[in-house]
Formats: C-alpha cells, sequence, structure tokens
C-alpha cells in the first residue's frame, strides 16, 4: 500500500476547527499537512481552497496531496523540505466552482475567495490568469497561528478542471487540472522566486514580438553574448556549458519575457518555460537562496553576549534532507572543533576576554555564486572570570518528523537540550544494530524498509525508513513500430512518475492536459491544445514553440521512464525504444 494512502482521511481528522473572521463566513478547518518545526523558523505555506463545497472537501484534500507530492519531487523543494511547513485551509464554500470557467459566458459563483479565470473575469485579459481576491485570502490566511505575510507564502486552489493560474504576492492554481500540480511550482518560481516567464508569447497562438528594451533585470535573460557573458561576469556566465536540469545544456536561447526574439534565456526549456521540467540551474539556485532566506539558517542556541569559558556553547540550525550544513567554530580566528555543541574548557581559554565565533554555511552545489550562498554566523565575548551557572534542558527539544517516512539517503537528526555542563550523547541504532553517534545520522540504507532509533537521556526517538524507489510500469500499444502516433501510460508503484524522449530533459508525466487518466499521445509534431504542442516527436522533442516550424520525429525514440516517492527515493530507470512511421 502507498504510503499516502488514507491521506485525505487523516487529515480530516487531524483539523482544527478554526474561527471565521466575520460571522456571514462560512466555518474553515485548518489542517497540519507537515509540521517540521516552530512556525517562526520555518517557511510557512499556507493552501486555501475555493469553490469546493463542503461535500467536496475530501476533493480539496486530495487536490493537496497531488500538488505537495509533486512539489517535493521537484529541486530544491525535495532537498529542502524540511524547511517548510504546509497547513491547508479547507472553507465549505456555498457553491461549487470559481467564476468565468472556462469562458466569459460562464456564471458567476459565490465562492469565500472569488477566485475567477480571464483575470478574474476581465474581457482584457487571458484565460488561465486565476486570481483571488488579495484580502480575503489574507485573511483566511490569517487562520494559520503564527503565520504572517512576512513568514508564509500563500497557494489558492480554485475547484476546477480548467488549466490556470498566477503568480505574485500569492500563488494560484486550478486545483484539479491535469496539469495543475506542475502549476503551483512554476507560480512558486515567480511569488518566491522573482523568476519571470521564459514564454515567446503572451496570448496563446499569438506569436510575441521583438525586445526592445536594455539588458533585462530578469537573472535569466539577456541581451548579451555568450562571450559578453563570460567577459562581464554576468548572469549565468558560471553555468554556461554545463548540462541542464531540464535537458540540453545552459547556455543562451532566443525567446523570452513574451518576445520571440532580441532576448536570450539559459535553456531551452525549464519549468518557467515549459510545465513538466524541472528548473534549470539558473532557476534553481534563486530559488535555494529564497527559500534559505526564509528561514534562520543558524535559529536558536546560546544567545549573543558575554559568556563564561567554562560552559557548552549551543547553536541551532536548519536541516536540510539530503545533506549537513557546514559548521566551523574559531575562538581569535584559532580553529576549534565542533558541531552544534562546543565545550569550552577543552579549549583551555587563557585569562582576558576573547571572541568566539561560529559559521554556517549552507555546501549545496545548486549554488555557485557566493553572494548567493546561504551563510549565518554568530559571535559571543568569551571571559574566564565569568561563572556560568549551571542549568539543563529536555532530553529532546526537535527532531525529523518521525510521523512519516524518510528516504534512504537522508540526513536525520535530533536536538537535546542544552545544559551548560555536557554535551548529551546521542545513540543511533539501524534495525537494532549500532549504526554511529552524534546529533545527525546520514543514512546509506540498502533498498528495503528500516527501522532507525536514536536514543539520548533516556528517551528513544524511531523513524520507519523507506529506502526503496518506486517502480513504474508503462503501458504502450503491441509492438514497438508505430504508424502516425503512439500512447503510453505510466503508472508507478507510488509517488509521481516522468519521463525523457531521446536524453532530453525528465518530464513530469500527468496524463493528457485535457484528462488527467488518459495517457500520454506522442505525434510526429505534436497535438495542439489551447495554442500550445503537446508530444512533439520532431526536433526538441516536447520542447517544440507552438509557432516554429515543426519537423515530423518519425523514426527512432528511446524513452525512459522513473518515478519519485513522498519520501524522495528515485525509482529505477527503465527505458523502451519505438519507431514511429508515415
Amino acid at each position: 500500500m502507498s504510503k499516502w494512502a488514507g491521506f485525505a482521511a487523516a487529515l480530516l481528522i487531524a483539523a482544527g476547527i478554526a474561527t471565521p473572521a466575520y460571522a456571514d463566513e462560512p466555518a474553515t478547518a485548518v489542517t497540519d499537512v507537515q509540521v517540521t518545526g516552530p512556525v517562526a523558523q520555518r517557511f510557512n505555506l499556507v493552501v486555501l481552497g475555493d469553490g469546493y463545497t463542503a461535500a467536496e472537501q475530501p476533493k480539496f484534500f486530495a487536490d493537496v496531496e497531488r500538488h505537495m507530492n509533486t512539489l517535493w519531487s521537484l529541486e530544491p523543494f525535495k532537498s529542502y523540505r524540511s524547511y517548510f511547513n504546509v497547513y491547508a485551509v479547507s472553507i465549505a464554500s456555498p457553491e461549487s466552482g470559481v467564476d468565468c470557467d472556462p469562458g466569459l459566458d460562464a456564471p458567476r459563483r459565490n465562492t469565500p475567495l472569488n477566485m475567477g479565470f480571464w483575470g478574474g473575469c476581465d474581457a482584457g485579459s487571458v484565460q488561465r490568469l486565476l486570481t483571488v481576491d488579495d484580502a480575503a485570502a489574507q485573511r483566511y490566511a490569517d487562520l494559520v497561528p503564527g503565520t504572517t505575510r512576512a513568514n508564509r507564502q500563500i497557494l489558492a486552489l480554485g475547484n476546477s478542471a480548467t488549466y490556470g493560474g498566477a503568480g505574485g504576492t500569492y500563488a494560484t492554481a486550478s486545483g484539479g487540472n491535469a496539469l495543475s500540480a506542475l502549476i503551483s511550482p512554476h507560480e512558486l518560481g515567480h511569488s518566491l522566486g522573482g523568476l519571470d516567464d521564459e514564454y515567446d508569447y503572451y496570448a496563446r497562438g499569438v506569436p510575441g514580438g521583438a525586445y526592445e528594451g536594455g539588458e533585462p533585470a530578469s537573472i535569466h535573460h539577456t541581451t548579451l553574448t555568450e562571450q559578453q557573458l563570460q567577459d562581464q561576469h554576468a548572469k549565468w556566465y558560471r553555468w554556461l556549458g554545463e548540462p541542464s536540469e531540464s535537458g540540453g545544456t545552459i547556455g543562451r536561447y532566443e525567446g523570452g519575457l513574451y518576445t520571440q526574439t532580441g532576448v536570450w534565456r539559459p535553456s531551452a526549456h525549464s519549468m518557467m518555460k515549459t510545465l513538466g521540467y524541472a528548473y534549470d540551474q539558473v532557476g534553481r539556485e534563486r530559488m535555494t537562496q529564497r527559500i534559505s532566506a526564509k528561514v534562520p539558517l543558524l535559529g536558536d542556541g546560546t544567545p549573543a553576549g558575554t559568556i563564561g569559558a567554562d560552559r557548552v556553547v549551543w547553536i541551532r540550525t536548519m536541516h536540510p534532507v539530503d545533506h549537513r550544513l557546514d559548521v566551523t567554530w574559531t575562538l581569535d580566528g584559532r580553529p576549534l572543533h565542533g558541531t552544534d555543541a562546543l565545550d569550552l574548557r577543552q579549549a583551555h581559554v587563557k585569562p582576558g576576554k576573547h571572541t568566539l565565533t561560529v559559521k554556517v554555511t549552507d555546501p549545496t552545489p545548486f549554488v555557485r555564486d557566493p553572494a548567493a550562498r546561504p551563510t549565518a554566523t554568530r559571535t559571543w565575548t568569551v571571559d574566564p572570570s565569568v561563572t556560568t551557572p549551571p542549568s539543563s534542558g529536555p532530553a529532546v527539544v526537535g527532531s525529523t518528523p518521525t510521523t512519516q517516512p524518510v528516504g534512504g539517503h537522508d540526513v536525520v537528526y535530533v536536538e537535546t537540550g542544552e545544559p551548560t555542563g555536557s554535551i548529551p550523547p546521542v545513540s543511533w541504532r539501524l534495525d537494532g544494530r549500532p549504526a554511529g553517534s552524534g546529533p545527525d545520522f546520514a543514512l546509506h540504507a540498502a533498498s528495503g524498509a528500516h527501522t532507525l532509533t536514536a536514543t539520548t537521556g533516556g528517551t528513544t526517538l524511531t523513524w520507519t525508513v523507506d529506502a526503496s524507489g518506486p517502480t513504474t510500469t508503462a503501458e504502450l500499444p503491441p509492438g514497438r513500430v508505430y504508424h502516425g502516433s503512439f500512447t503510453m501510460r505510466l503508472t508507478p508503484s507510488d509517488g509521481m512518475p516522468e519521463f525523457r524522449v531521446d536524453g532530453d530533459g525528465w518530464h513530469k508525466y500527468y496524463g493528457w492536459p485535457t484528462d488527467p487518466n488518459a495517457p500520454y499521445l506522442f505525434t510526429p509534431t505534436g497535438t495542439e491544445i489551447d495554442g500550445l504542442a503537446y508530444g512533439n516527436l520532431g526536433p526538441g522533442g516536447l520542447t517544440v514553440s507552438p509557432f516554429a516550424p515543426r519537423t515530423p520525429g518519425y523514426g527512432r525514440h528511446r524513452i525512459e521512464y522513473r518515478s519519485i516517492d513522498a519520501a524522495g527515493n528515485v525509482g529505477p530507470t527503465r527505458a523502451v525504444t519505438v519507431t514511429l512511421l508515415p
């Protein structure tokens, strides 16, 4: 059974009833979807539902599950999942649906957030622009205790199967469209990352013109040549020539900012251009920086100030899912050995006043710009004449959540109390066998299910380790030689499936844009839906511009596929070779 089976039911059980802001508003329920730490020390994603009636709340939670599973399968959300708290605010809408869906002549709906397509039913807008009443969204988000505009991101899901979304102060997406779970990370690219669209059109079916401005402020658009990028150390020069995370190579590709010529982007197709692909390295670096800026990399611990030399000094850092942060301690510039705690008595501090500094740095390879690398420091004055009163704390004050499985290569942590006289030992066991000691444990578990425990001060914490990558079944018509077109259905044992064609970028599998239950359809030049081509096998694969000449993609093609589960495990990659003939 999938680890996420029964997710919606569990959420409903965990929901707490919140008081509506106004007497005539419907009662709401705030549900903890994922809580990894205190609200004040996490980036809080608040998911609001609009147009879901009381009877449709299970549908809302199913949409939340699908959006979150997709989000955690994408970098950098996958590696920094532990930086997020996620809360769902369910609101029983008087009517089902949203305004102007799918057209301007569609009826208006009475919904708490007043969500609507066409930019809120504006004939001068575009259909896919799904907006929300900002004041209402903020009011309902305020029901999540402790969250503020400064420490949260709102994602509003509209009860609709029509493609649409928006990014800005908040992000919106249609909850039930086949592509909707991919709209969310794209819109978070706008709202959180400040990234721009890389489309070469504004209205679908209408090609953009020529870019006529100066050098764009956008970090992922330029008018410079590759040589100028290198010579001026500008924009994405550090990534030039790297294999792109979304396929191809980081370089210079014409089109973007809704124009077709005169401006260039880093990759042929990233998430900000084509839904289904990953962020390329340029976008991923910015998202890593912005996510890290939303949390205190170095949070709690011994307060800065003057301290004695007869004590243990503590820090509390963030904990990425898949790697450790670098922690360095120095006393008057001299390196000392310590992790989340340092015993000053072992430093043999001489009389007088000294400066103790700890620096925390995220060594992630996702960031190459030194100015963007997440870093934090704290400084104390150490005076051996100061006597520290003894103190103790609880055995455990924080840890990797034990309520959900951890991945086979996760870094699991335990935060103990902060006694001034000692550093409490933490002992780790994997499947009952001693596995190490220290404040955290880096898993390298063999495939399968395991049990990890940590014991400190008489308290034992237990995690289920899911180290099995999900398997994926591909269903294609009989034979491997097809005429004109062929379909492919991917069914994972768990998690989110994805595929790539002829070694291009991995592309999330969502069924078919107009029907999530239909298989994906491949044709020589793609199938046009709402001004975009899907399933193209010609040069450029799935990335064909709706305005570019299409060369038929007949011949042999290699299609690889795999899945990523909620614990972050990547399943085995399998492949099929097909031949498409006229």
